[in-house]
């Protein structure tokens, strides 16, 4: 059984909406489904019932709230002392990092920061959304990396997390260029002539902020759905064969740009189909850090490694962050 399993019936138990859970774990509701459908079958009892709205647990899915609740507080106690007996390198710096940021700003952000504040050593910790965030709330890391945005916020305290900006991020429509050098595809689209569209899986982040990014859109976007995939790589990939229009992360794209292997798809008098999103680093504060974890690696790493630890990257980041 994977442990993921009891997670979303957790969040199922919760919310009551198979929509809702889907959303906040980041995942497909299609996907959110066959998980609950084999943690049914690992259990060999129905744990939901499908029937009554909003959803309710069965006898059966009660019982199994109440061990899963336990079960699982009991997996993160005993990961975190066997986190704290860790013998790797002590001056590693973790990072968590949402997959589509791990794959186009971290490469280049390690870059610029190694050149002005020095020689670190890293670990990246690739996950969807939720788990990197997770990692953080757990203290599996020291530093997550997320996208911001009003409209999506990560729901983290603010009493307990600090977080600094490390710049902006915007998302637009790319698509391959014709030997003109024009896209092959050019929006809007037209009713009758939809645009084959690349686009996110529901409940992906990116996907939630095109949606945002097509409601407030100052003309009706005409597209067909051809594709889809919870990695903006993947759309990058198939954007660059020409297979359609994907909206993209500027720092997935800027060398396809130099190298007119994309272009934008977005004429010059729809100047609103894109969006900022800011990157911000976030950390557990630490009188909530030593407090919870007095032989945390990030503890270790202070009085260990003074110079280049998780906290003097932190100081480093407050002032320098934002022009990196």
């Amino acid at each position: 059984m994977d442990t993921k399993w009891l997670e979303d019936f957790v969040s199922l138990a919760e919310t009551r909406s198979f929509s809702r859970s889907a959303q906040l774990r980041h995942v497909t509701q299609p996907a959110f489904s066959r998980r609950i459908q084999s943690l049914e079958a690992w259990a060999g009892s129905d744990l939901v019932d499908r029937s009554s709205y909003p959803t309710r647990l069965t006898p059966a899915g009660e019982t199994l709230h109440d061990q899963a609740l336990e079960v699982l507080q009991a997996l993160q106690t005993t990961r975190a002392m066997l986190r704290g007996h860790a013998t790797t390198a002590q001056d590693v710096i973790e990072f968590a990092v949402p997959h589509t940021l791990a794959f186009t700003f971290f490469p280049a952000w390690v870059t610029a920061l190694r050149a002005s504040f020095g020689p670190i050593k890293s670990r990246l910790i690739a996950l969807n959304v939720h788990d990197a965030v997770m990692r953080l709330v757990e203290g599996s890391c020291d530093l997550l990396i997320a996208y911001h945005h009003p409209s999506q916020p990560n729901q983290l305290d603010a009493d307990r997390y600090e977080m600094v900006s490390l710049g902006e991020e915007t998302v637009a429509p790319y698509a391959k260029p014709d030997e003109h050098g024009n896209p092959l595809f050019k929006l809007p689209g037209k009713a009758g002539h939809p645009l084959p569209y690349l686009g996110y899986a529901q409940g992906a982040y990116l996907g939630q902020m095109v949606e945002l990014i097509l409601k407030h859109s100052s003309a009706p976007i005409h597209f067909d759905r051809v594709y889809e995939t919870d990695m903006a790589e993947g759309l990058r990939a198939m954007a660059l064969e020409g297979h359609g229009v994907a909206f993209l992360p500027l720092s997935a794209v800027r060398k396809d740009l130099r190298a007119h292997k994309l272009v934008n798809a977005a004429p010059p008098e729809l100047k609103d189909l894109s969006i900022t999103m800011e990157v911000r680093a976030y950390r557990e504060r630490p009188a909530h850090r030593e407090a919870s974890k007095p032989g945390s690696q990030a503890a270790r790493q202070a009085q260990d490694n003074p110079k280049h630890n998780a906290q003097a990257l932190w100081d480093y980041l407050l002032v320098h962050g934002g022009s990196l």
